[in-house]
């Protein structure tokens, strides 16, 4: 399965929400995460420029992306962005692939 860090920040209603049933919101979190067959690996709260960062696995980038899409159509987050990780180990992989690419693709007005 891929990984997948997302960032978030609640937005007000999401605030209030909290503030008036203070929980801890993971079991929904990994509800949803059930229902594409993905889990949650770590979830932070946290100060700044995001409140929440999400480390999750699910089996498709398209996954974790709806995921982050249906939490904010429902008003709790103002913003949210999903990255692809890897392990190094994994990220090898890509750099050897863009190794064999480098010399490949010219840019404009060459």
């Amino acid at each position: 399965m891929a990984l997948f860090i997302t960032y978030a920040s609640y937005s007000q209603a999401g605030i209030k929400g909290l503030l008036s049933k203070p929980e801890n919101r993971t079991g929904a979190i990994q509800s949803l995460l059930d229902s594409v067959g993905g889990k949650v690996v770590a979830i932070y709260n946290t100060t700044g420029t995001n409140d929440i960062v999400l480390v999750s696995e699910a089996p498709d980038g398209s996954d974790a992306v709806a995921l982050a899409m249906a939490v904010s159509a429902s008003g709790a987050i103002s913003k949210a962005e999903t990255a692809r990780a890897w392990t190094s180990v994994d990220f090898e992989g890509v750099i050897k692939k863009a190794a064999g690419l480098t010399g490949a693709y010219f840019p404009p007005g060459s």
